[in-house]
């Protein structure tokens, strides 16, 4: 049985709530999250299960450019966008989520849904057992070629996964001695060019017909533009919690959450 279109809204705005906080609080995982709710909901709303893993990337990346824009605002507020490191690493992350975008299109659905929960499992493991570096944020933010070229491979794993790329940029931003607060701040004003070339990739990239009504290549109108909408109101609150919690106990449980979320893709695969 289909799901109506009032009722795939609803859901959609849930999921962009969900979503939105997780963005501000983590700078990691809502990516992901929406990924694997699209993929199982998709189907129910009409789209071909053959598509649904397209639709499901290409929809949560054209939603985590007005999630990532609003996080990145409510950061911005409160000083811990790294500005100078965003305008070195945004040459290589349009180019990087454009050619990403582009090799997945060619990809076959089972392998990408594996891939999506190989890299779940990956990133519940790095949340699980990553050790977070102590900084009093008093680092010059990085910058130079080298960020260009690191931009460049988070576009592209992001475009290929459907994320933001908060799981990469992170931890490379507090490695590089960021203090974490800032690494996720900076990696939301990051997640606005990925999602940006990624997502135009998937619209431009995408065969003709490649999806039945309401999309653009293999963006789903609907799914993007109701999830968006909720994350916008949500992220700020994340950002809030972001500012007064530690978030390891938060992240302990949102990474047994992940285990499950690949394991719900490698069941459907």
């Amino acid at each position: 049985m289909l799901l109506s279109l009032p009722v795939s809204m609803l859901l959609f705005l849930l999921l962009g709530a969900i979503a939105g906080v997780l963005a501000g609080l983590l700078g990691v995982g809502g990516g992901l999250v929406l990924v694997a709710a699209l993929a199982w909901l998709l189907p129910l709303m009409g789209i071909p299960q053959e598509a649904a893993m397209h639709a499901a990337l290409a929809s949560s990346l054209a939603s985590i450019v007005l999630t990532a824009a609003a996080s990145a605002r409510a950061h911005h507020r409160r000083g811990s966008v790294m500005w100078t490191t965003v305008a070195w690493m945004v040459p290589g992350l349009l180019l990087g989520g454009w050619i990403g975008s582009g090799l997945a299109v060619r990809i076959d659905d089972a392998v990408l849904r594996y891939l999506v929960a190989g890299y779940c499992l990956v990133a519940a493991a790095q949340m699980l057992l990553g050790r977070r570096r102590a900084t009093g944020g008093d680092a010059a933010p990085p910058r130079g070629v080298g960020m260009s070229l690191a931009g460049s491979g988070i576009g592209a794993l992001s475009a290929v996964i459907g994320i933001g790329g908060g799981s990469m940029t992170v931890p490379l931003l507090v490695a590089l001695g960021s203090a974490p607060v800032r690494a996720v701040g900076t990696s939301s004003a990051c997640g606005v060019a990925i999602g940006l070339a990624s997502a135009l990739g998937y619209a431009l990239h995408a065969p003709a017909g490649a999806l039945p009504a309401h999309a653009l290549g293999y963006v789903y109108l609907p799914a993007a533009a109701g999830v968006a909408a909720a994350s916008v109101f949500a992220a700020p609150y994340g950002t809030r919690l972001a500012h007064h919690l530690s978030g390891e106990a938060l992240k302990r449980v949102f990474a047994a959450f992940l285990v499950l979320v690949g394991g719900s893709l490698l069941l459907g695969a």
